[in-house]
C-alpha cells in the first residue's frame, strides 16, 4: 500500500496516520460500558454517619524499570512533592503514555517508577519524614480514586482507601509528625437522583420511592441555593482605575451560613499508613459537595478544611478534641491548597475572595482554642487573583502566584517580619518566571521551592528555585525543544480582547495557522474550556497544535463564568445568566471575523466537559453560525446529568446550574435536548466510556437525536478513559478524529 502523503511526526515523536479508520467512530449504542450501581436502594435522607473506616490493605509490588519501556518523545512532568531535605521529588509523569508515579533525584536524571501499575496517578504528597509517598489514582481510567502509599524505594505499596469500585477517595494532607494522612472518602451507599431526570434510566433494578420514578426524592433544602450572583458594588468591568472595593469588615463573630446540609456523604480520616493504629475520623458530612484536609497544626489540634460547592467553598477550622468547628471563611475556586497555619498555630493564612473580586492573601489570628480574633488582608493585587499559596518547610516563607491575565507571576514574602505584627508579611522579592503559568508549588529542602511549569512553547515540566535567585529545570523534565518534532514550532497566541452584546467584557487567545498571509480568511475553531470555572491560559495545547497544523485557526475565549476576571464574572452566568454565556460564544465566533482573519463561512465550534455542553447549545441556539462541532464529554440534557452523575458533583453542580427539583423549568430550558430541532449541522460527540462526571449516556442522546432528524452525527467512544483522556494512545486518536471531522466538515 502507498504511504498516505499526509503522513508525518507529531508532538508525541511517532508518525501520525492516514484518518483513523471509521470503526471507531461509533453509532450510538454500538459500545454499552456496564454501569456499577449502588449496592442498595435506602430512600429518603437516611444515611449511615458512622461508616465502616477504611483499613490500609497490602498490594504487590509493582515498581518498575528505571525508564519507560516505550518512552515518548515529548512528555510532560508534573505535581511534584520533595522529601524533606529537597534531594528527590516524587512528580506525575506520562513518558510511558500515562500519567505515573515517579521519583528522582533533583539534580540528576536518574529516575525509577514507583508504580507500573496502568491507572493514571492524579496527585502525590511526599510524608513530611521522608518514609512514604501517598498518592491518587482513577482504576481504569475513571472517575472513582483510590489513596495508596508506597516507600520511596518501591516497596512496601498498599491501598489506604476506595478498595470498593463503588467507593472513591481522595487525597488529603500530611499531619506534619508523619503519624497519618487525611483521606477523604466517599462510600456506597450514595444518594440516587434518577427522580430528576422524568424518565427511565436503563439498567436499574431500583424501585419507586414515593410515587418518583426510579429513586428518591431528595429533602428540599438540597444544595441551597438563591440562583442569583452578588455583585460586589460596581461590576468589574465598569470600575474606575483605582476603585475596586477592599469590601467590608469581617465580622470574626457572626456565624457563618453552612454550604453542606447536614444529611449527606463525605467522611474525612486520618490513616496510618504504617497500619499501627487504627484509623481516626475526622469528621462527617452528609450531601457534601467536596472536603478536604488542607493542614493540620503542628500539634494536631487544629485541622483546616476546604468544603463547599462550586462558586461557595468555604475555610473551616476544625478542632480536633471536641470535634468543634471555631472559624469559617469563604474562599476562592480554583486549587483546593487553600491555606496553611503557622508553626504556632495562632496564624492561619488563607487564599481567599470573600467581600471582594479578586482573591487575596488573608491572615487570620486564631487564640489558645483556634478561635479567630481578627482577620486581615496582607496582600492583594489590583485584578489579579492570588491563585496559589505555598509555604516553605520553616512554615513562615510564603511564595505567592498572582494570576495576571492568565499568566503567572511569583514571588515570595516573610510572613513574620516582625514580633509586634505577627499577621503581617514583609515586602514581596518576585521570582523571574522561564515560562508563562504555575501550577503548582511545594517545599523542597532548606531554601528551596519545586514548581510545576507550563508555557506556549513547552511540555509541562518541574523547575526548582534556591533562594528565589535561580530557577533551574530538573534533567528528567522536557526540553522546551521536545515540545513538537522539529519543523513545527508552537504557535505562540496573541490575546483579543472584545465585549459582548450586554457590555461585558470578553477575552481570549488567538493560534493563527502557519503560512498563511496576514489578512487570509481562515477556516477558524472556536473551542471552549471547561469547567465553567476554569481559564484559558497561554499553555502548550497539543490539541491546538494538531489543528493548526491542518491549516485550521484557533480562537479559545473565556465566556462568563470563566475564572480570573474576577468574582462577578464567574458568577455572571448563574440561573438565566447561562442563556448570555451561550451568546457570548456567538459574539467571540463574530469578533474573531471582524478583528480577526476567521473566514465567516468556516466557523466550527468545539469544546470539552462545560466547553462541550456550550458546544452543543451553541449549535442549537445559533444554528447558522457554525458549520461544524465537536462536543467533548458535555452535557446534553441536565435533568439526565443530574439523574447520572455522582452525588457529591450533583450537590455542587446545582449551585451552579439550578436544583434538579425547583429549578426544573430552568435546567429543561438551558438543555441542549430540549432545541433539538433546531440542529442543523453535522457533530462529532466524543466521550469516555468511564465518564461518571458527565455520563457517556449525554453525548449518546444527543447523537441518536441528531440522526433521527437525518443529521450527520458520529460518537467516538474512548476505552478506558473518564472525564479526562490521560493514556497517550487516546489523547492521540481524540485528536486526530477531531482535526479529521474538522477539516473534512470545513472543506479544506
Amino acid at each position: 500500500m502507498a504511504a498516505d502523503p499526509r503522513n508525518q511526526v507529531t508532538e508525541d515523536g511517532e508518525t501520525r496516520a492516514a484518518p483513523a479508520p471509521a470503526h471507531v467512530l461509533a453509532r450510538p449504542g454500538a459500545f454499552e460500558p456496564n454501569r456499577a450501581q449502588p449496592p442498595d436502594s435506602r430512600t429518603g435522607d437516611l444515611h449511615d454517619t458512622a461508616r465502616a473506616a477504611p483499613e490500609p490493605v497490602p498490594l504487590p509490588e509493582a515498581g518498575g524499570p528505571r525508564d519507560a519501556v516505550t518512552r515518548l518523545r515529548a512528555h510532560g512532568c508534573w505535581y511534584p512533592s520533595a522529601n524533606a531535605d529537597g534531594t528527590e521529588t516524587a512528580f506525575i509523569c506520562d513518558r510511558g503514555g500515562v500519567p505515573q508515579l515517579w521519583a528522582g533525584a533533583v539534580g540528576s536524571d536518574d529516575v525509577r517508577l514507583l508504580d507500573s501499575s496502568p491507572d493514571p496517578v492524579k496527585e502525590v504528597l511526599w510524608s513530611p519524614d521522608g518514609r512514604w509517598i501517598a498518592y491518587t489514582t482513577a482504576p481504569g481510567g475513571g472517575e472513582h480514586t483510590r489513596v495508596l502509599c508506597v516507600r520511596p524505594d518501591g516497596s512496601g505499596r498498599r491501598l489506604l482507601a476506595g478498595s470498593d469500585p463503588a467507593s472513591s477517595a481522595y487525597l488529603g494532607c500530611w499531619a506534619h509528625d508523619s503519624s497519618a494522612v487525611a483521606v477523604t472518602f466517599a462510600a456506597p451507599p450514595a444518594p440516587r437522583y434518577e427522580s430528576f431526570a422524568g424518565h427511565a434510566v436503563p439498567d436499574t433494578d431500583v424501585e419507586p420511592a414515593d410515587g418518583h420514578p426510579l429513586g428518591t426524592r431528595m429533602a428540599a433544602d438540597w444544595a441551597d441555593r438563591d440562583g442569583h450572583p452578588t455583585l460586589l458594588g460596581p461590576a468589574a468591568y465598569d470600575a474606575a482605575p483605582g476603585t475596586e472595593p477592599l469590601g467590608p469588615a469581617i465580622d470574626v463573630a457572626a456565624p457563618a451560613a453552612p454550604a453542606v446540609r447536614p444529611d449527606g456523604g463525605l467522611s474525612v480520616y486520618l490513616i496510618d499508613p504504617d497500619g499501627l493504629a487504627s484509623p481516626v475520623l475526622l469528621t462527617t458530612e452528609t450531601h457534601a459537595a467536596s472536603l478536604r484536609v488542607c493542614d493540620l497544626s503542628r500539634d494536631g489540634g487544629l485541622a483546616l478544611l476546604r468544603r463547599g460547592p462550586r462558586g461557595r467553598r468555604e475555610a473551616v477550622v476544625r478542632r480536633t478534641a471536641d470535634a468543634e468547628n471555631t472559624f469559617t471563611l469563604p474562599v476562592a475556586d480554583g486549587d483546593p491548597w487553600i491555606g496553611r497555619f503557622s508553626p504556632d498555630g495562632r496564624t492561619l493564612w488563607l487564599r481567599s475572595n470573600t467581600a471582594r473580586e479578586y482573591a487575596a492573601l488573608f491572615a487570620v489570628a486564631l487564640d489558645g482554642d483556634g478561635e479567630a480574633r481578627a482577620v486581615s488582608v496582607v496582600a492583594e493585587r489590583r485584578r489579579s487573583d492570588l491563585e496559589l499559596l505555598a509555604f516553605a518547610h520553616d512554615g513562615r516563607t510564603a511564595a505567592l502566584a498572582w494570576n495576571v491575565q492568565g499568566a503567572s507571576e511569583l514571588e515570595l514574602v516573610e510572613t513574620f517580619p516582625t514580633r509586634q505584627a505577627p499577621d503581617r508579611t514583609g515586602p514581596a522579592r518576585p521570582v523571574p518566571l522561564p515560562h508563562e503559568v504555575v501550577t503548582r508549588i511545594t517545599a523542597a529542602g532548606t531554601g528551596r521551592l519545586m514548581l510545576a511549569l507550563s508555557g506556549s512553547q513547552r511540555r509541562p515540566g518541574i523547575w526548582w528555585a534556591h533562594e528565589g535567585v535561580s530557577m533551574l529545570r530538573t534533567p528528567w523534565s522536557s526540553q522546551d525543544e521536545d515540545a513538537v518534532p522539529p519543523g513545527r514550532p508552537p504557535v505562540r497566541p496573541v490575546p483579543l480582547r472584545l465585549k459582548a452584546r450586554d457590555g461585558l467584557p470578553l477575552s481570549g487567545w488567538y493560534y493563527r495557522a502557519p503560512g498563511r498571509a496576514p489578512d487570509e480568511p481562515a477556516p477558524c475553531v472556536i473551542h471552549l474550556h471547561g469547567g465553567p470555572e476554569e481559564q484559558e491560559r497561554p499553555v502548550f495545547h497539543p490539541l491546538y497544535h494538531e489543528l493548526v497544523g491542518r491549516g485550521l485557526d484557533v480562537f479559545a475565549p473565556d465566556v462568563r463564568g470563566s475564572l480570573g476576571h474576577g468574582r462577578s464574572f464567574v458568577d455572571a452566568d448563574l440561573g438565566t445568566g447561562r442563556f448570555a454565556a451561550f451568546d457570548d460564544v456567538a459574539d467571540c465566533a463574530g469578533h474573531a471575523v471582524m478583528a480577526g482573519p476567521a473566514d465567516p463561512t468556516r466557523l466550527a465550534v468545539m469544546g470539552r466537559s462545560y466547553g462541550g455542553y456550550l458546544t452543543f447549545a451553541s449549535v442549537v441556539w445559533h444554528p447558522d453560525l457554525f458549520r461544524t462541532a465537536v462536543a467533548v464529554c458535555g452535557m446534553s440534557d441536565f435533568l439526565t446529568f443530574f439523574a447520572g452523575t455522582e452525588p457529591w458533583i450533583a450537590e455542587s453542580a446545582a449551585h451552579k446550574y439550578g436544583h434538579p427539583e425547583r429549578d426544573r423549568e430552568l435546567l429543561n430550558a438551558l438543555s441542549p435536548m430540549s432545541r433539538i430541532d433546531a440542529l442543523r449541522v453535522p457533530l462529532l460527540a466524543v466521550h469516555g466510556e468511564h465518564d461518571t462526571n458527565v455520563p457517556l449516556g449525554e453525548s449518546q442522546q444527543f447523537v441518536r437525536a441528531a440522526r433521527e432528524r437525518g443529521i450527520d452525527a458520529e460518537l467516538l467512544t474512548l476505552r478506558d478513559e473518564g472525564h479526562d483522556f490521560l493514556r497517550a494512545e487516546n489523547r492521540r486518536l481524540f485528536r486526530r478524529a477531531a482535526a479529521d471531522w474538522l477539516e473534512r466538515h470545513l472543506h479544506l
